[in-house]
């Protein structure tokens, strides 16, 4: 079976890949996700809850841009460079972790003061909690799309859809 470079990523250098890719800014991310059904249900925006919140929120978007940094130079330009993308099912997974950063480091961004300043606490957590959702979304479709195989459409073997010959066991 062909793998997405996003599951080649998280499967070469075991564990360091997986744990940098995979588990640091999950479990930030799930803490960040977890705190902050706790202070919706609470109202608490106070104590060890919203610290940890504040400080799962302003790590895991730092982080996200040091690992978007990283992957854009190393991985996605020269990829696309050599055009050696396994279908559109590959730029899903890829595209979709990296902009899966994005809402966190918003987050990240609101925690150190940078944006929505004009807020009052309801609107911060208001903010908070739209961009942890379009996190999950966005991971979500990352790692589905990432466990496809590309071959579904047509990828084998470093040979694109495209280039590949026409077989008669498709019926051509």
């Amino acid at each position: 079976m062909n793998m997405t470079h996003y599951m080649q990523l998280l499967s070469e250098n075991q564990p360091w890949n997986l744990m940098i890719f995979m588990a640091i800014p999950i479990v930030l991310a799930e803490t960040l996700a977890i705190t902050e059904l706790y202070i919706l249900f609470t109202r608490k925006f106070h104590g060890f809850g919203w610290s940890l919140n504040r400080f799962a929120g302003a790590a895991v978007g730092i982080y996200f841009i040091g690992v978007i940094g990283y992957l854009l130079f190393t991985a996605v330009i020269p990829i696309t460079q050599a055009g050696e993308w396994r279908t559109v099912i590959d730029v899903v997974a890829v595209g979709s972790y990296l902009i899966g950063g994005l809402p966190l480091i918003w987050i990240a961004l609101q925690e150190m003061g940078f944006v929505n300043k004009q807020l009052d606490q309801e609107g911060k957590l208001k903010i908070h909690a739209i961009c942890v959702a379009l996190f999950l979304v966005f991971g979500h479709v990352a790692m589905i799309s990432g466990m496809l195989d590309p071959g579904l459409l047509g990828y084998q073997d470093g040979i694109h859809a495209v280039d590949a010959p026409m077989s008669s066991s498709h019926g051509h």
